[in-house]
């Protein structure tokens, strides 16, 4: 990553005019977006109130209005915004992270693929899966690729609808690893413990039937944020070195979130649960905000740094 004041020089003098088009750009959408808003809702209100208000069930039918104002809404806001949004990361984000990481290529549209978001056995195959803002390259000669990612699990209501619901939506992590390793090891956060506490948390753990053999681990604050399991007892302690995992617990101060961690295949696996996309542009905040800005900065560096604090650039093990 390049050095503060060049990246000053960058912003203020590349990146900070095309800002300056783009808010008047946001300024007119978020108009647009009010005023169409507005008109939903008076012709929906119209309507309710002139077929429906006082009539038998008339509250009953109210949700729907509600829910279909929403749904409008929702419609038109991803219609009006499409091209602009398209144009900001052709311009902004993708000049940024150039700027930012030469070694690393962005595509707005691609996303890490579905086959290697399964093969990382951190959640079940999902039903309904999308994403964008894919970026791959080298960061020290290590290939590390991340992108957004939202994968969903079908389902039905009480009343065999087909619904959908989240089983992650976050920036997804796949960097090579140098540590060779044959079998298979997930490290998941610790839910059951930090629930039930240490007797109950870790029965409930070692009866979950979905995963791997449960590895109790002998650092005391990495098994309070995380339950690892594996096919392979031996080896989840190789790659789980002690100062590894006092890495991991320092990445997930850093990153304020839910980790999940998976070593499969020679690579790691890394999603953080943001539940949001992270490089979308803002329509109802200014993007001459410098915070906008850091913010895209700040969740970049977020990946990349992965590689130099896990030091997954260094070889620093043995070869089994």
């Amino acid at each position: 990553m390049k050095q503060i004041e060049e990246l000053t020089t960058f912003y203020q003098n590349e990146l900070y005019p095309i800002l300056e088009d783009f808010e008047k750009k946001r300024k007119k959408l978020r108009t647009q977006l009010i005023f169409f808003f507005i008109i939903i809702i008076w012709n929906m209100a119209t309507v309710y109130f002139f077929f429906f208000f006082g009539k038998e069930n008339s509250f009953d039918i109210l949700p729907f209005f509600i829910a279909g104002i929403f749904a409008i809404g929702s419609f038109l806001y991803k219609y009006i915004r499409r091209d602009y949004r398209s144009e900001f990361k052709e311009k902004v984000i993708k000049p940024l992270i150039k700027e930012l990481y030469p070694n690393l290529n962005y595509s707005a549209n691609l996303h890490i693929s579905k086959d290697i978001f399964n093969r990382s056995l951190l959640f079940s195959p999902p039903d309904l899966y999308n994403g964008n803002d894919f970026i791959l390259g080298l960061i020290d000669s290590t290939k590390i690729q991340f992108s957004d990612v939202h994968a969903q699990k079908e389902y039905e209501d009480s009343k065999g609808n087909k619904k959908y619901s989240t089983i992650f939506q976050g920036l997804f992590i796949v960097a090579d690893f140098n540590k060779n390793f044959y079998g298979k090891t997930v490290v998941l956060p610790d839910v059951a413990q930090n629930t039930f506490g240490n007797m109950l948390g870790s029965w409930l753990q070692s009866k979950n039937m979905s995963r791997d053999e449960l590895v109790k681990m002998d650092n005391y604050e990495f098994e309070k944020e995380f339950v690892v399991y594996s096919d392979d007892q031996i080896e989840a302690r190789y790659i789980l070195s002690p100062t590894f995992m006092e890495k991991i617990l320092e990445y997930k101060k850093k990153s304020k979130e839910k980790l999940f961690i998976s070593f499969v295949d020679n690579h790691l696996h890394l999603a953080i649960d943001y539940r949001k996309d992270l490089f979308e542009p803002t329509m109802f905040t200014s993007l001459l905000d410098d915070k906008v800005t850091h913010e895209y900065i700040n969740t970049l560096h977020l990946a990349v740094s992965i590689v130099e604090e896990l030091k997954l650039n260094q070889k620093l093990w043995s070869k089994r």
